[in-house]
């Protein structure tokens, strides 16, 4: 659960009213028939009041979820870019490209990466100056490390795409650190991508896993399994 030091604006209707966006989105693709695509590409959810002061959407007011439309300037819209998500695959205290870019690859795309090594050491607080270092610097001395390069190459730039959202799924510009948010990503076999919008194209072109996994978790969930 988010740490409410780190983050004193989480509350437990805010708890609440993230996981009824979901429940309602996913519930209305489901009884309207909808694409399965859709789930990540809609341009809409169902927010109430609380909500609309968490992301920053002006004129919704009141306890009642609605449907609403996101402008075009506003940087949500399908599943990952809901609160829920977002708060789900974050630590208490701060955002985690790796947590996030590990519940796509399991979650999305059906590619689970195994498990890490028992004896892979900590990341360092510090960069090479002796200065903080951000989460990126410290997953790339991850990434030179060839036991953790194989998983990391993979996780951690889909998780990257997601840095705009915080440790509870509100839009920021800075990091934690208070270094300017930089959310791209790219794999060493080809791909580069930015931000939510980039992270969402470059899935569409893995759709068909999508729809499989999706399938898959959702029979699993059915057989309470």
């Amino acid at each position: 659960a988010p740490n409410t030091r780190a983050f004193p604006e989480f509350d437990e209707l805010l708890r609440r009213s993230l996981r009824r966006e979901t429940e309602l989105f996913v519930e209305s693709n489901m009884r309207e028939d909808r694409s399965l695509i859709e789930l990540l590409t809609a341009d809409y959810s169902f927010i109430n009041g609380r909500l609309a002061r968490h992301y920053g959407i002006p004129h919704v007011y009141g306890e009642q979820f609605r449907r609403v439309t996101f402008s075009e300037d506003t940087d949500r819209g399908g599943l990952l870019g809901q609160g829920s998500i977002l708060t789900l695959t974050s630590y208490p205290t701060r955002t985690s490209p790796v947590v996030r870019g590990k519940w796509l690859l399991e979650n999305i795309l059906g590619s689970p990466p195994p498990p890490p090594p028992p004896d892979v050491p900590g990341l360092p607080d510090r960069g090479e100056g002796g200065q903080p270092a951000s989460v990126r610097e410290r997953l790339e001395r991850h990434r030179e490390n060839p036991v953790c390069a194989t998983c990391h190459s993979q996780m951690d730039p889909l998780g990257f795409a997601l840095e705009h959202f915080d440790g509870i799924g509100a839009f920021r510009s800075v990091t934690e650190a208070g270094a300017p948010v930089d959310a791209s990503g790219s794999f060493p076999t080809g791909g580069e991508f930015e931000g939510l919008g980039g992270l969402r194209t470059f899935i569409l072109g893995h759709r068909e896993a999508f729809a499989e996994t999706f399938i898959e978790k959702l029979l699993a969930y059915a057989l309470g399994r």
